[in-house]
């Protein structure tokens, strides 16, 4: 698996930066025909680190939209969420996070758009290999016809393997996101 991470990775990283901005605009427009936003919505989604497709397109939209537009915030070894805003500090592996004193968990998000390193089919999921999202959703195991909140993992399609083997722990996705094609 760490193979396969380190490839993905590598092949994301490559793509030029005239291409980044294309298959950012392309995203935004797909994800716009998956999801219809609803007023008073809670929306996580990331802000790119090592190579991940932009979400700038998607996150000014929701902003705009005056949508709760959250990221995530390291607790320990789950995430929690917080509400965008001006002020941000690096957590231990370097990424921006908002100084908030409001902090939403998981169960209180409708949607969460996330980042990934590899997808298949079958919207599984490969990450940076820290568990983070996946003990933070662990919940959503236990829960038969759970319905909030909305998983979809952003990628390029770059990123699509034929199978990921997944493991008792792994969370599905209710979708995969790409530039070109939803899963």
């Amino acid at each position: 698996m760490q193979a396969l991470r380190l490839t993905l990775r590598q092949k994301r990283r490559a793509i030029s930066h005239s291409n980044r901005e294309k298959f950012a605009k392309r995203l935004f427009s797909q994800i716009q025909e998956l999801t219809t936003f609803k007023r008073g919505q809670k929306i996580a989604i990331y802000l790119p680190n090592d190579g991940e497709i932009d979400t700038k397109y998607i996150t000014n939209f929701l902003k705009k939209q005056d949508f709760s537009v959250c990221l995530p915030i390291l607790d320990n070894k789950i995430l929690k969420f917080s509400k965008v805003n001006r002020h941000f500090k690096k957590n231990r592996f370097g990424i921006k996070e908002p100084i908030s004193t409001q902090i939403l968990n998981a169960k209180q998000m409708n949607i969460i758009f996330m980042p990934l390193v590899g997808f298949d089919k079958n919207k599984n999921r490969i990450g940076m290999g820290g568990g983070f999202y996946d003990r933070t959703l662990a919940f959503t195991k236990c829960q038969q016809n759970y319905k909030n909140p909305k998983l979809y993992g952003l990628a390029f399609d770059c990123q699509r393997v034929d199978r990921i083997k997944t493991q008792t722990w792994d969370i599905p996705l209710d979708a995969v996101i790409t530039p070109s094609d939803i899963f």
